[in-house]
């Protein structure tokens, strides 16, 4: 669903009263719900860094054998959650201060992760920005993917072929995920112009030499790299399957749009509902109307935010989304499968 400003229906198009968020705002900050929650915080940091560090030295002990493979797995789930503390620090939940937050983002994604935090953290701060804006959200730019028809117009090489089959090789491609995640991180060291470049750079690096030594040493040549492959691949599905229902198969933007804050983040969301379960798998995510209206929010509080907040949307008319997570999936891979039909079936050129 691509919206255009001047296709848009009259309710998305029309002018937008800028109060509505700041209304909504002091519901949530009446509610306490911006305050830090630094207990919670020290306490889940504590149990990560035990988890991760007790993962890693049991993988010391094991030694060489081919059950090593579920330790791979297990230590991609729990990158997954390192990983969703770094997207904590990097919204400013955990600690106000920007350069702490920073700093700490290099142990939870270069370090411990092998991904770029800062280039990460640039890319994400331009999705929040313009959530599903086709010029603006890198997250919707053209590539492999086709994120509407519109795209599929002008697709080129390769997405020509893969847009057509891309709802069927969605998932499967997100066992490359993890790879694409690493190999952005060392780009963005390898080029002028990243901030802290030296420090990302050294802290990569570390991590790299560390994962890579650890691996050859304890296993053997064929199972290191099979404990790379899936380490990797697991971790890549686990971070694709948990952002992807977010926002893909929810209406896209393109040129300007007379949508306010408020409707913009709201529109282009999608909450997965589910227990303390989810809210743990999920790192939180899964409330993520209520995460991109109010970015700094602990993630521990969104869920005491999202009844306000659907409240206030259907107070205002505005459409609140939320489904189960299988739901989410199917909804988004349904999009997808809509926005290959003009590369399965091209129209005819007129003569």
């Amino acid at each position: 669903m691509t919206l255009i400003a001047e296709k848009a229906s009259p309710a998305e198009a029309r002018p937008r009263v800028g109060s509505d968020f700041a209304e909504l705002g002091r519901r949530i900050n009446q509610a306490g719900l911006m305050n830090r929650r630094p207990a919670y915080y020290v306490i889940r940091f504590a149990l990560m860094a035990i988890v991760f560090v007790g993962g890693w030295t049991a993988f010391a002990f094991i030694g060489e054998s081919w059950l090593q493979m579920f330790t791979a797995v297990f230590m991609a789930l729990v990158s997954t959650q390192v990983a969703f503390l770094g997207h904590d620090l990097a919204h400013r939940q955990v600690i106000r201060s920007r350069s702490t937050s920073e700093r700490l983002g290099w142990f939870t994604g270069n370090l411990a992760n092998g991904m770029g935090y800062g280039w990460w953290n640039d890319k994400h701060n331009r999705h929040h920005a313009n959530p599903n804006h086709e010029e603006l959200d890198p997250d919707v730019s053209p590539g492999l993917f086709v994120w509407s028809k519109r795209q599929a117009g002008f697709a080129q090489g390769i997405t020509t072929w893969f847009g057509k089959y891309q709802a069927e090789l969605f998932f499967p491609i997100l066992l490359l995920e993890g790879l694409n995640l690493n190999w952005s991180g060392i780009k963005s060291v390898l080029k002028p112009g990243l901030k802290n470049r030296g420090w990302e750079a050294t802290f990569l690096a570390v991590h790299w030499v560390a994962y890579i030594s650890a691996l050859f040493i304890v296993l053997t040549p064929g199972q290191a790299i099979v404990f790379l492959l899936v380490h990797k691949a697991v971790w890549g599905l686990y971070m694709g399957s948990v952002f992807a229902p977010n926002h893909k198969g929810m209406p896209t933007f393109v040129g300007e749009t007379e949508l306010d804050f408020l409707r913009k983040q709201v529109l282009t969301s999608r909450n997965v509902k589910g227990g303390w379960f989810t809210n743990f798998a999920l790192g939180g995510l899964n409330y993520q109307i209520e995460h991109h209206l109010f970015p700094a929010m602990p993630s521990v509080n969104l869920a005491k935010a999202q009844p306000i907040v659907e409240e206030f949307c259907r107070e205002k008319d505005i459409p609140y989304h939320a489904t189960g997570l299988i739901q989410s999936w199917r909804e988004a891979l349904t999009e997808l499968h809509a926005h290959g039909e003009p590369l399965r079936n091209p129209v005819p050129a007129k003569v």
